[in-house]
Parts: C-alpha cells; structure tokens; sequence
C-alpha cells in the first residue's frame, strides 16, 4: 500500500506541490508526477467524469506515485470512502462550515478509533485484499487524509473549533467563494480571514492552503505557514500554452 506524500510533507514541514485537474487526461498525472508535484486536486464538485474515469485516474496515480485529492460531488458516507478505496490519497470536501459537519466527515472517512467508515479491504487501496483488516485500517488512518473547505464568513467564525476535529488532516481556503461572501458581507477582508485561518491551524497543528496563482501570492501564503501550495492546472496551463502558440502566428509574415 502506498504511502501518502502529501502527508510525509506535512510531516516533515514542507511544503506540497499541488496541481488541478477537473478533465479525464490520463497523460496530466503522469507529467505532474514527472514534473515534481507531490499531489494533484482533482475537482469533481465542478467538473464531470464518470466512475470508470475516477477509478483510472486513481490508478494511474499509483503507478506513477502521485497523491490526488479528490473534491467529490456527494456526501454521501458510503460514497466518499468508495473514492478512499479506489486509491484517493484524500478527499477535499467544500463548505465546511460548522464543526458538526466536520465531525460528520471524520465519521464517514475514518475507521475507529476516530471514525466510523465501512470496512471492504478489497479495494485498490488494499492492494486488492493482500494485506489483513488491522494493518490495513491502522495504513488508512495514517495514509489517507480529510481537507474541509473554509469557504463562508461563517467557517471562518467556526475556524479553531473546525481545526480542532480530530481526524481534520488539513483545511483549505477557497478564495472565490470566501470573497465572494465577504465582499457581500464586508465583515472583513479575503487576507484577514487567511490570517484568522492560519492563526487556528498553528494552533491545532493542522495544514492549511488554497489556490495561489496571483504575483506573489504563494510566497506570502507559504510565510505565513501554508503548505498546499496550489498553483497550477490544465486551464492555466492551457490558456497560456494556447496564448504563447497564438503570439507564434502573429509573428509570422
């Protein structure tokens, strides 16, 4: 059974090199692996695939030793630990906003002690039934990993009591729809609700990131303790591929 690489950062206090993919292309994981990603968001809350598609996309990320962090479309319990046995290193559910729902998570993701997820020991996870239940229950708890979403003003009100969930692994700022809602609010600004996140994840010893693709935004959210570093993805990737193949035919005569 593989071993989590963006938990062995989080481990070591480095940083996690992260990517975005929201589109069934099997060739992305093997050159963000190749390129020196540690873990790749793959977004199925916005974007479409079918089953047979996850399930490649998870299996192509163990052959090429990549974590991916999946953004599943459901809450469904027995749902999201079917992503877990199909080979997610993590899941990254959005607006998590009260510390019911995070513990309703940890319940459904996590066997006991911690939570109470299903046990099937067949799957892709399990290196399909090799290994027994009980190290194979003690590699998920430690291998897998839960990221909840801070992405309203009433997350970041809730924020300490959200990072303080056993079973939480990380928290992540989603910065549209967090400023989107503060702007309405004005309660407060985008970069002081990613301080008060920060301050409650030093102090519960939680990691904590989001996107970060703005000019000098990921040495700033990287001082102040983030380590899932966001800072690419098939759109931007392709959008400036597509503007650099554009300026070629401009420069023809």
């Amino acid at each position: 059974m593989r071993k989590s690489k963006s938990l062995a950062k989080i481990r070591n206090g480095e940083m996690i090199r992260t990517c975005v993919v929201g589109h069934y292309i099997p060739a992305y994981v093997c050159h963000a692996a190749r390129a020196g990603y540690d873990c790749i968001w793959l977004d199925l809350e916005h974007r479409s695939m079918t089953m047979r598609e996850v399930e490649a996309l998870l299996a192509f990320s163990h052959l090429y030793d990549i974590d991916i962090l999946l953004r599943p479309p459901t809450l469904e319990k027995t749902k999201l630990y079917r992503y877990l046995e199909d080979g997610a290193a993590g899941l990254m559910i959005p607006h998590v906003s009260t510390v019911e729902k995070a513990e309703l998570l940890v319940d459904a993701v996590k066997f006991p002690p911690l939570g109470d997820r299903g046990l099937d020991n067949a799957g892709l996870d399990a290196d399909f039934h090799i290994h027994d239940a009980d190290e194979y229950i003690a590699w998920a708890n430690r291998e897998t990993f839960l990221c909840v979403q801070i992405e309203t003003p009433e997350a970041v009100k809730n924020v300490d009591a959200i990072a303080a969930v056993e079973g939480v692994d990380m928290l992540f700022v989603g910065p549209g729809d967090l400023g989107l809602r503060l702007r309405q609010s004005g309660e407060m600004s985008l970069d002081e609700a990613w301080e008060i996140i920060a301050a409650a994840c030093r102090k519960h010893n939680k990691a904590f990131g989001g996107p970060m693709v703005a000019e000098g935004e990921m040495q700033k959210r990287k001082d102040q303790g983030a380590q899932l570093l966001v800072n690419n993805g098939e759109f931007h990737s392709w959008s400036t591929v597509l503007q650099q193949d554009s300026l070629k035919f401009d420069a023809l005569r």
